[in-house]
């Protein structure tokens, strides 16, 4: 025994005899037992058993003497997490939540086996029930088919599955069970006659073939009779596998010579073969089934497999659940676990093999968040989802209509990324009337391909002449956030596989294409196109950062004009100065205007070379309502988007609250400072974003 179980059991017996938590922890001291006792059977280790006594210790209210241990820890947390999915549950009433509170309780536990625990903690709930009152004892069945019995059906532990479903079903339906019982009673004489003789019979017949097997009558639980007779629609003689052989050889090829004898024996039923070994089932449960027609003319099923089959059947993950003393984990297990928790994540489980399998491909390879509505009812999303993606997965009315949300209670932007467990209230206006710079992925309104096409749908649904207006607005407001001006607009439509200006306006309008695409797309068409590399003569000197090219003449210094502040795609001219080397304007600047007025001739061609790597400066005015936080969430903005902040001088109106800030930036190109841009726009408050002409 370790340390850690050690002394959990310690604390466990001084906790019995403590006056105030004692009587508490006693009445439930045979549940504490069975758990221990079903969790040593299946072989997880001590840490696990250490924990599930300190769990009960803390409800009881006996309080620790130190802090648990770190390796403990996420196992208390987990059946922590746990009290709240149960609370969830009693709060709703109904099983029509069911699946999404199973997905929750695998989202907020971290480690897997606290799943044992639960499931071994309630199979001793289930076999103390009887004492119960007989509404207590429905709702704890009614608990267990929702919640436990399926995760241990998913997780492959028939050993609890069958007696979970069995006494659930005995204490939901205690007249059909006390039925099926009964029937199953009256039989057992012959049956257990008949099996003996079947196993003799096959015996003889495997021993002649030179295969070694292990054979043993398989009881048929309860609760699997009365579903396959649900299923089938017929009686309880209809059934193939109230006499059941189980077969267990030492490798796979032997299963097979073994169905082979078998089938010889005895004929087989048609449509009565499944082989789980060429196509486990989606929690790798392998076997051979069949049944035929035996004795007497009697249906038997046949089960075949070979003894490490046999053990994952009986214990499922469990089985393999074994960490080297002072040592980590076995790797390939540790990957078997994690394909493992993608399969209890499925949605449903009257999957089929190969849909569940197809399920595990894609979507279930993505993480999910586990969220709840004011009701209590859980829905999943990707992992990045916004709360205004929630929105839409709640209703697309619901996401149309959506003009704010909360998040536990507190009010949060629609771009909000919520977490496993958050409790999700959405904010909505009586009109229906979704925002256009939803669809701008830059903005970070929505994440999931789902809702952008709701979004999408939408606004077709819009006549041309409104897109078209639309469209035009988006990309005129680009142009001056951007401060650009004489920009051929003619030739951008090729540049997104499109044939005339009124599709691309469009495409903006419906969010096929983005603003920052038009700012790149811009920056690509004014930008020289690259020179090939020049035989390097002699090494250039360090600290060189030139990326402009003067007509006719070289190794001038030149710097941007502050007026104007050009960025690499814009057209440009050069004014040479007196001691400062050339100047470097936007060819629309204001600035360069007089001067060339003043004096023509010292107006030069220039070009931007070839190096992109280069930053530029750039002034950018934002514009908004002032808040607490409001310069810092917008520093934040500047600060995720890898630009760099030279300067800021902010004024506010104390009459109107209009906070005026004007941003010194170093940015790379346009597209940079449009996505930037976007996303300044997209902070609460702040009216207007844009670049200084």
């Amino acid at each position: 025994m370790g340390g850690e179980l050690a002394n959990a059991c310690l604390r466990l017996a001084a906790a019995l005899e403590h006056p105030e938590a004692g009587p508490k922890l006693r009445a439930q001291e045979s549940i504490v037992a069975g758990a221990l006792e079903l969790l040593d059977d299946l072989g997880l280790d001590d840490e696990t058993l250490a924990a599930t006594i300190l769990f009960e210790l803390s409800r009881a209210g006996f309080a620790q003497d130190a802090e648990p241990s770190a390796s403990i820890r996420p196992l208390l947390e987990g059946q922590i997490a746990a009290q709240k999915v149960w609370s969830l549950y009693a709060a709703r009433g109904t099983a029509t939540s069911a699946e999404g509170l199973r997905r929750l309780l695998l989202a907020i536990v971290r480690d897997l086996r606290v799943v044992f625990i639960l499931l071994a903690r309630q199979l001793a709930r289930l076999r103390g029930a009887q004492a119960l009152p007989e509404d207590e004892r429905r709702a704890l069945a009614q608990l267990t088919a929702d919640i436990h019995a399926p995760l241990a059906n998913r997780l492959g532990i028939w050993q609890l599955k069958w007696e979970l479903e069995d006494l659930a079903f005995r204490h939901s339906q205690p007249e059909t069970y006390k039925r099926i019982a009964k029937l199953l009673d009256e039989r057992r004489g012959d049956r257990e006659a008949y099996i003996a003789a079947s196993i003799q019979t096959l015996r003889a017949a495997l021993d002649e073939a030179g295969i070694a097997a292990d054979i043993a009558g398989r009881p048929k639980h309860i609760y699997s009779i009365w579903k396959k007779m649900q299923r089938k629609d017929g009686d309880f003689g209809a059934l193939y596998d109230i006499r059941a052989l189980r077969l267990l050889v030492k490798d796979v090829p032997a299963c097979y010579a073994a169905l082979g004898v078998v089938h010889t024996l005895w004929p087989y039923i048609q449509g009565e073969f499944d082989d789980y070994i060429a196509r486990p089932k989606g929690n790798h449960y392998q076997s051979l089934h069949t049944a035929v027609v035996g004795l007497e003319g009697k249906t038997l099923e046949v089960q075949i497999r070979t003894h490490e089959m046999h053990a994952h059947a009986e214990l499922g993950v469990a089985a393999h659940w074994r960490y080297k003393e002072g040592g980590g984990g076995d790797a390939s297990f540790e990957r078997k676990v994690a394909w493992m928790r993608q399969l209890l994540e499925s949605k449903d489980d009257h999957d089929d093999d190969a849909a569940l399998l197809a399920g595990l491909r894609t979507d279930l390879h993505e993480d999910r968040v586990y969220l709840l509505t004011p009701r209590g009812e859980v829905m999943d999303l990707p992992l990045g989802a916004t709360v205004l993606d929630f929105a839409y997965h709640v209703h697309t009315d619901v996401g149309h209509r959506c003009r704010g949300a909360k998040v536990n209670g507190r009010i949060v932007p629609l771009t909000f990324a919520p977490s496993s467990g958050d409790r999700i209230e959405i904010l909505t206006a009586k009109e229906t009337a979704p925002r256009r710079d939803w669809l701008s992925a830059q903005h970070g309104f929505l994440n999931t391909h789902r809702a952008r096409e709701k979004v999408r749908a939408w606004f077709k649904r819009i006549d041309l002449a409104a897109n078209l207006a639309a469209g035009r607005a988006i990309l005129d407001k680009e142009l001056k956030r951007l401060a650009l001006s004489n920009v051929e607009l003619d030739s951008l439509p090729p540049r997104f596989h499109l044939k005339t200006l009124e599709e691309l306006l469009v495409a903006l309008a419906l969010g096929d294409v983005g603003a920052a695409q038009i700012a790149r797309a811009l920056h690509e068409m004014t930008a020289p196109p690259k020179p090939a590399a020049p035989p390097a003569l002699r090494p250039p000197k360090p600290g060189n950062k030139d990326a402009l090219t003067i007509e006719g003449v070289g190794n001038l210094l030149t710097q941007l004009a502050r007026c104007c502040q050009p960025l690499p795609g814009d057209a440009v001219l050069g004014f040479i100065t007196r001691g400062r080397g050339v100047s470097v304007h936007r060819a629309d600047c204001a600035s360069l205007a007089r001067l060339r007025t003043r004096d023509p001739s010292r107006v030069i061609e220039v070009e931007w070379g070839n190096r992109r790597e280069q930053a530029y400066e750039v002034d950018v005015l934002v514009k908004g309502y002032d808040r607490k936080w409001l310069h810092k969430d917008i520093t934040n903005v500047i600060a995720a988007a890898n630009a760099h902040l030279l300067a800021v001088n902010t004024r506010v109106d104390p009459v109107s609250g209009l906070a005026t800030m004007n941003f010194a930036l170093r940015v790379t190109d346009y597209g940079q400072l449009s996505s930037l841009l976007g996303k300044l726009a997209a902070v609460p408050n702040v009216m207007e974003a844009r670049r200084l002409a």
